[in-house]
């Protein structure tokens, strides 16, 4: 797993990195009561707003990490936005993008660059 600055994590599954937010970010959040998510098929750009979580305390963007194609939506956090909350490194994944150079997940923090940068 890689981590940004924005909280948000990400992974290579299935050739697609899969992106969702930390542990940190949903604690932050508070109860989330929605999710907005973007339309498959829709391409981005690194720093694009594509996701809208609204929580008990306030409205949050979340940012592309990285350039690509949204190819799969988490339909269930329509359903279930407390899901971010419960399992936000696991079953509350937002999106699955294809990204042709997932090189520049290199520059991102490990899971110990982000411990410290949330310390």
């Amino acid at each position: 797993m890689k981590y940004t600055e924005d909280h948000e994590w990400l992974r290579i599954e299935d050739n697609l990195v899969v992106v969702g937010i930390t542990e940190h970010a949903s604690e932050q959040l508070g109860d989330v009561v929605f999710v907005e998510l973007p339309e498959v098929e829709t391409q981005v750009a690194k720093g694009d707003e594509i996701v809208v979580i609204e929580s008990v305390k306030a409205a949050s963007d979340i940012l592309a990490p990285l350039d690509g194609e949204i190819v799969e939506v988490n339909a269930a956090l329509a359903d279930s936005p407390a899901l971010v909350n419960e399992d936000p490194l696991g079953e509350a994944w937002f999106f699955k993008m294809k990204v042709e150079d997932t090189s520049e997940m290199d520059a991102m923090m490990d899971e110990d660059g982000y411990k410290d940068f949330i310390a």
